[in-house]
């Protein structure tokens, strides 16, 4: 039965019901909005009459019912204590230490040793637990007890407001309001005797299932604050289709890479190659010289280098392709306009694609985060603490660096962040330095060093919500019940 059911059904028994409150508590119903609002119902139609009052009641806090269920805390610490001694650094990080630990010092139980914890009984019966059990069970309590239940919070004072209920003047005319108008009702005319429900305009409707928010698009979205934050700009990412050139061969990449092979890159059938005007001829030919002869203090690759390789469409493998065209725009623009090359921080945040066995921890298309900082007197220590501040702002402090090899930078690093939910450190990343082969045949100055680091979106997603599987967050495998409930991001926060 509902709320109204039960009261008017009490008060056709009996012509006054004293307390709402009690009323509530004795037929399981939840003394909440809801009701009060079905008593502020019944009181506007007439039906019944509600005669407000404030009453005080006294409520077991949550610190007695624990102390109910597991026993005083000095109870507890004193159990925890050996005869022999136990050392204080083993349970002064126990939640009811404290507490417990100035009780037992009080009543004589304990004592200081050094650094250990001594009985000084041995033993000792809970009469705090006790003395509370037996008041709550309708014993009266104590002076003695009433102060220590205050001083120790165990009982609180709450007042709220209680109705006293009776019958109101429609008591007895009362009839179930009308809440829809059929063509019965129409034709006979009883529409215009019924008891029609009053319209609540302000009652909330079916909640409209729209879409939810993805957590690598809520992670996103704060890794893109945090460059801001930093002092970034954003990089324009919207080519998916890029060029072998850009690609692979502006950043120092041989021809004869292993990452070019079909097994691990996206080659396009059509269009198959791209179109000469996207690749600078002057650019080009000085990306061949250093490829295949070595300039500015490098021997090269020592290996042939064929503009056809460099024109074949791909789905772009990392976004440090991004960063290319941007440094090798801003070299040209710089040139062109006769003025020194201006330091900047750049990033991206986009999808690239790898043709990479699927697993718990990879997936054939997934996120890369890029970052570049290019400027005057700059190096490994520079990128470290900028990789180290973004990392931290993330809520991920426990980085970890191992140097690795990258053709475009030197030296280089990869990057690794704890994963609580897999146990151990997972790759997250890589950085470096970038050569002066690829920056030089770009027309960036000398003096101009650019560090530079790239980073999956995933993983670090998989770290923030707990996921162990980066299949259950991108693909045909994904949860979207789990999407829809999924809590806010809170790295940047």
């Amino acid at each position: 039965m509902s709320a109204k059911d039960l009261i008017l059904s009490s008060l056709e028994k009996e012509p006054q019901i004293e307390s709402a409150y009690e009323f509530a508590e004795k037929n399981k119903l939840a003394y909440d909005n809801s009701f009060i609002g079905a008593i502020r119902s019944l009181d506007a139609a007439g039906i019944i009459i509600s005669e407000m009052k404030k009453v005080t009641k006294q409520t077991v806090s949550a610190n007695a019912e624990d102390v109910l269920k597991n026993g005083s805390e000095e109870f507890r610490l004193f159990n925890l204590i050996k005869k022999e001694g136990t050392p204080k650094a083993e349970v002064e990080h126990l939640p009811f230490y404290r507490t417990g630990f100035a009780e037992a010092m009080k009543l004589k139980l304990i004592k200081i040793n050094g650094p250990n914890l001594i009985r000084i009984v041995d033993t000792f019966e809970d009469s705090i637990q006790k003395s509370l059990k037996e008041v709550l069970g309708g014993r009266v309590a104590t002076k003695n007890e009433e102060v220590i239940f205050k001083r120790r919070k165990f009982l609180r004072q709450e007042t709220i407001t209680d109705y006293v209920l009776k019958q109101g003047p429609s008591f007895n005319k009362r009839s179930k309001p009308v809440a829809n108008l059929t063509a019965e009702m129409l034709l006979n005319g009883s529409w215009k005797d019924a008891n029609w429900k009053e319209y609540n305009f302000n009652a909330l409707g079916v909640y409209p299932k729209g879409g939810s928010r993805h957590q690598l698009s809520k992670v996103r979205m704060n890794f893109k604050n945090i460059f801001l934050e930093m002092g970034f700009e954003e990089m324009k990412t919207d080519m998916y289709v890029e060029s072998s050139f850009w690609n692979f061969d502006s950043l120092y990449q041989p021809q004869q890479h292993p990452a070019r092979d079909a097994q691990d890159t996206f080659f396009l059938s059509e269009p198959a190659t791209t179109s000469s005007a996207d690749m600078n001829p002057d650019y080009v030919a000085k990306v061949k010289k250093v490829h295949t002869t070595g300039d500015f203090g490098s021997i090269g690759w020592r290996s042939d280098w064929k503009v056809e390789e460099a024109q074949k469409t791909i789905l772009r493998t990392h976004t440090t392709a991004v960063s290319s065209r941007t440094l090798a725009k801003l070299a040209a623009d710089a040139i062109a306009k006769g003025e020194p090359f201006k330091p900047i921080k750049c990033f991206s945040i986009d999808r690239v694609f790898r043709n990479e066995t699927v697993d718990q921890t990879h997936l054939a298309e997934f996120h890369q985060i890029e970052g570049f900082i290019a400027d005057r007197n700059i190096g490994l220590p520079q990128l470290i603490a900028v990789i180290r501040e973004f990392f931290t702002k993330m809520g991920l402090p426990d980085v970890r660096f191992k140097p690795a090899y990258n053709p475009y930078t030197e030296p280089s690093m990869e990057i690794f962040a704890y994963h609580p939910g897999l146990g151990k450190f997972v790759e997250v990343g890589n950085s470096g330095v970038f050569r002066p082969e690829m920056l030089r045949t770009m027309g960036v100055p000398e003096d101009i060093t650019v560090i530079a680091w790239g980073f999956g979106l995933e993983r670090p997603t998989m770290i923030s919500y707990g996921i162990k599987s980066i299949r259950s967050i991108f693909g045909p495998k994904t949860d979207l019940d789990f999407i829809k409930n999924s809590e806010i991001c809170t790295y940047g926060i």
